[in-house]
């Protein structure tokens, strides 16, 4: 039943019409691998910071203030980061283009050349490659286009830096917080909150692994006990480093 279904549902979006729907549809490749990205990084480092801390025998009420500072600096600075990133390959792709239209205006039976030779590699050949590359070449915007994906290897979808940054912001701001969040109901319990911290933290660990493997396409609970060990690790260790210089300064 459920195959049937699938295959119902898969014909019906492969029919002329949702096809043309689809296709007039501006692509968006979406935030939410920079909302995954900034949630693993935000629970991982502020996790690793209470559990540092804890292990160093600080009070409840230094695990907020640390990290209170994480949270606003670490994630200002991975959003920041984030933003340059997308912001460069904006420009990448402008810089390219504007070369590729100057090589067109110059040269154009050279890069009319380079459009029969990427469509000869295809497979096409004889009439029909040569009317490919007149439809191609006849519109100037394609032609660049073409250029830019097939030559260089550059995507045309892009993503608004500025909304990749704050995704990334705000899953950092919201996972990040989970960690110290029992530190602050209970500051003067550092041991129940700690605990509390442990269970909170695994549970968005794993959930953020499993988003994460939606994003991917992989299994979600492998995805997630993945994302649930790599935290746990960098936890163990910064607990490990903070009962270590206790022990010395003890």
């Amino acid at each position: 039943m459920n195959a049937s279904h699938d295959h119902s549902t898969l014909h019906e979006a492969h029919t002329p019409e949702a096809i043309r729907r689809r296709m007039s549809l501006r692509p968006d490749r979406g935030y939410l691998p920079d909302a995954v990205l900034g949630g693993i990084d935000g629970g991982v480092t502020t996790f690793a910071i209470a559990a540092g801390a804890f292990g160093a025998g600080l009070p409840g009420t230094v695990v907020v203030v640390l990290g209170a500072a994480n949270l606003l600096a670490d994630g200002f600075s991975m959003a920041a980061s984030n933003y340059l990133s997308v912001k460069s390959e904006r420009e990448e792709v402008e810089r390219e283009r504007r070369r590729e239209e100057s090589h067109v205006a110059r040269v154009p039976d050279g890069e009319r050349e380079e459009i029969r030779q990427i469509f000869a590699g295809k497979g096409f050949s004889g009439e029909l490659l040569e009317r490919i590359v007149a439809v191609i070449t006849a519109d100037r915007r394609v032609w660049v286009d073409t250029m830019l994906t097939e030559e260089h290897g550059l995507s045309l979808v892009g993503r608004n830096p500025l909304r990749a940054a704050l995704a990334t912001f705000a899953a950092f701001l919201l996972v990040g917080l989970l960690p110290v969040l029992p530190f602050v109901i209970a500051p003067s319990n550092s041991a129940g909150a700690f605990g509390a911290s442990i269970v909170v933290t695994a549970a968005a660990f794993a959930g953020v692994g499993m988003l994460k493997g939606r994003v991917l396409h992989r299994a979600l609970l492998w995805s997630g006990f993945e994302t649930l060990l790599i935290g746990s690790l960098a936890a163990v260790l910064a607990y490990g480093v903070g009962h270590v210089l206790r022990q010395l300064y003890a």
